[in-house]
């Protein structure tokens, strides 16, 4: 890993503020509820007690980039029953996708009668820097207010908000929680769109030169809510996984193209090739258990900018999503 690979990285939490002021003074057109804990801290529902919506989703998906993404809505998929699809691009892809969007902070508490558990993205992860990924690359942001999204069905505990907000170096009213449940539109919207981190976590676990990925693009059908969470959770990881298309550009050489677009796809994982849900449940719901290696879009071309050389592998299951969507 180059020790510098941050050296010239913006702050996500400045980019993104302008998404942030946006979405809350939306709120009411986007089907969004707005109100506070009793710390201060400032609550954007975006689907628990309010209906939410696909275009707060997306915009959602934005802030979880850092302000560094670009989301559209398109008709790519690849598959003749489900046509539509989110369009994602990053200008900065290890920082947008890695720095900010991977839902990395595991967020929990637990009291005499309830318990909260939650991943906390979004660019309050830089804020606190607390996670390994981003101490590898040396960065940790700088600013005075900032955001995490939650993809939760329950509002989180002020003890919650309370350590966020420690860690994060800022005053509990300063911080905002967005909430987005798989059983929303919003909800399903955003995971779509982190089909471009997917590829990128891909790539790190995979141990290859971050520092070597200058720019990426992703495709994702937007699966249809669940109605309930697992069902949401299954489908949203099925469109990734099954039906994700990823294009990275990387300077380095033809051999190291090769081997990350052929190691990467979701069929080289040995738990490739049932739905989700039905994969999840046979590991008695530990995420730990799952192959990490089956976490990837579906098909994967990565081109040698250096060369123009480019490199094909994996392949979209349309059988397979048009079971998890219930179609």
């Amino acid at each position: 890993m180059s020790s510098n690979i941050s050296a010239d990285w913006t702050s996500v939490n400045a980019a993104c503020q302008p998404l942030v002021d946006s979405l809350i003074a939306d709120a009411q057109a986007l089907q969004l509820e707005i109100s506070t804990l009793s710390n201060g801290t400032r609550i954007v529902d975006a689907g628990i007690n309010c209906t939410g919506g696909l275009e707060a989703g997306r915009l959602i998906g934005e802030i979880c980039m850092g302000g560094l993404g670009t989301v559209t809505l398109g008709t790519n998929s690849g598959f003749d029953n489900w046509p539509w699809s989110v369009n994602v691009h990053a200008k900065t892809p290890v920082l947008s996708c890695l720095g900010s969007q991977y839902a990395g902070w595991s967020l929990s508490h637990k009291s005499e009668d309830s318990k909260f558990y939650a991943l906390g993205s979004g660019p309050g992860r830089a804020l606190a820097g607390r996670e390994e990924v981003l101490k590898e690359f040396g960065y940790k942001d700088s600013a005075s207010s900032t955001c995490i999204v939650l993809e939760v069905d329950s509002f989180p505990p002020v003890e919650v908000a309370e350590k966020v907000a420690g860690n994060c170096g800022i005053k509990p009213e300063d911080l905002t929680f967005i909430l987005t449940p798989t059983s929303s539109l919003a909800g399903v919207m955003q995971i779509a769109i982190r089909v471009l981190e997917v590829a990128m976590h891909k790539a790190h676990t995979l141990h290859f030169p971050m520092e070597k990925i200058i720019d990426g693009f992703g495709v994702a059908p937007v699966a249809p809510p669940g109605g309930d969470f697992m069902t949401g959770m299954g489908r949203t990881n099925d469109g990734i996984l099954y039906g994700g298309m990823v294009h990275l550009f990387i300077n380095g050489s033809d051999e190291e193209a090769q081997e990350l677009a052929e190691k990467m796809p979701s069929n080289t994982s040995s738990d490739y090739g049932r739905p989700f849900a039905e994969i999840f449940k046979s590991y008695e719901y530990d995420f730990f258990k799952v192959d990490p290696m089956l976490f990837s879009p579906a098909k994967v071309i990565v081109t040698n900018a250096a060369t123009g050389k480019s490199f094909t592998a994996g392949e979209l299951n349309q059988e397979l999503l048009t079971l998890s969507f219930g179609l």
